[in-house]
């Protein structure tokens, strides 16, 4: 759902299409939250480090198994996600946020097809992983295991590469699925361990939208994945390079590659570390630094988000922030004192806490 399109105003028929549903059987529903990624970004496609938590801002699918194919309509969407069981391209299936269902129904190819609705508090196109919280959260009324939380983080990870085009990680969806309340999750992308850290209760996490709407299949995030290859062809896995590593590297562009995926590595772990001793002032040292590196080494920042991020680290009470997720646009996450951002403005923000993974809420009767 990384293309936002403008709500629909048939609101009748989406009611009898909800009523309909309903009738015809015991429903099924499930959630599947957001992410925020306190830091660790572009590590993940390295099988580097990530340090991201689950939020209370969730995706929820309700219907019936019912038919030979998937029909979810969205009060956020003008047209209906209208996808059959033997769906081929899912690229090629309008309109865009459908394109996610459809690598779910490609991946998971149920016998059975479903009917019902999707509404979400996920902002769409923000970076909070909207996406992965459809892609899970549709793969659970299909019928995909959702006790085997790696099986399905890896199905929402191939679902997301194939509708989008983009070589992403697997942060988004494991975070979706492992999320654990009170608890960041520090996780290694290769060895795909997830180990909780918790938040102190002294602390919150604020998200702040840029205003900046954005799209990974019309960024960078693809170019970005092969120059990481490239550095790895000459000083091998990035995920095992200790920072200087990256001196090797006669490229100047692939070289800044790297200097920034072994550097946030280590500030991953830095962080986690800093966290489970309740440094807050250490971790959100280490949230700048990120945001530094993102911008000049990775360059995936912009300049609306580095206003941002200067804005919010110089406000009383912040110990530190970030652009959050891939960049290119979206969110700033900042690590702050308990009410020290409930003034902010002229921005939207969110006061975000972690929250559980995601789960299949029915069957029940509709």
């Amino acid at each position: 759902m990384s293309d936002r399109a403008v709500p629909g105003d048939d609101r009748a028929d989406d009611r009898r299409a909800r009523e309909a549903v309903a009738a015809t059987g015991p429903t099924v529903r499930a959630m599947a939250p957001g992410r925020v990624n306190l830091i660790g970004d572009h590590t993940d496609h390295t099988g580097g480090l990530v340090l991201p938590m689950a939020i209370d801002l969730a995706t929820t699918v309700t219907g019936v198994r019912t038919g030979n194919r998937v029909v979810l309509r969205s009060a956020d969407e003008p047209e209906p996600a209208v996808v059959p069981l033997d769906v081929g391209d899912p690229t090629r299936v309008s309109p865009p946020w459908a394109r996610y269902v459809a690598g779910v129904v490609a991946e998971l190819r149920p016998t059975e097809g479903f009917e019902g609705t999707v509404s979400t508090t996920v902002p769409i196109g923000a970076g909070l992983s909207s996406s992965a919280a459809l892609e899970v959260a549709v793969a659970l009324v299909l019928g995909a295991d959702g006790a085997d939380v790696l099986a399905l983080a890896q199905l929402g990870r191939r679902a997301e590469q194939r509708a989008s085009g983009v070589p992403c990680g697997i942060m988004d969806q494991l975070a979706s699925v492992a999320g654990r309340d009170g608890h960041a999750l520090l996780i290694d992308c290769h060895a795909l361990t997830v180990a909780p850290v918790a938040l102190p209760d002294d602390v919150e996490v604020v998200v702040v939208d840029s205003g900046e709407a954005r799209a990974l299949s019309g960024s960078a995030y693809a170019e970005r994945v092969a120059q990481c290859a490239l550095a790895e062809a000459v000083i091998g896995p990035l995920r095992l390079a200790a920072p200087g590593a990256e001196v090797a590297i006669d490229d100047t562009v692939v070289r800044a590659r790297a200097r920034h995926v072994l550097t946030e590595n280590a500030r991953v772990r830095l962080a986690a570390e800093a966290l489970a001793a309740r440094d807050p002032a250490m971790v959100g040292a280490a949230m700048a630094q990120s945001h530094a590196s993102l911008r000049d080494d990775f360059a995936v920042s912009t300049a609306v988000l580095d206003t941002l991020v200067g804005r919010l680290g110089a406000a009383p009470g912040v110990y530190g922030a970030r652009l959050t997720g891939a960049g290119f646009g979206g969110c700033a996450v900042a690590l702050c004192t308990p009410g020290a951002l409930d003034r902010w403005g002229p921005e939207r923000s969110w006061r975000v806490r972690p929250s559980p993974g995601a789960r299949v809420e029915g069957p029940a009767r509709g």
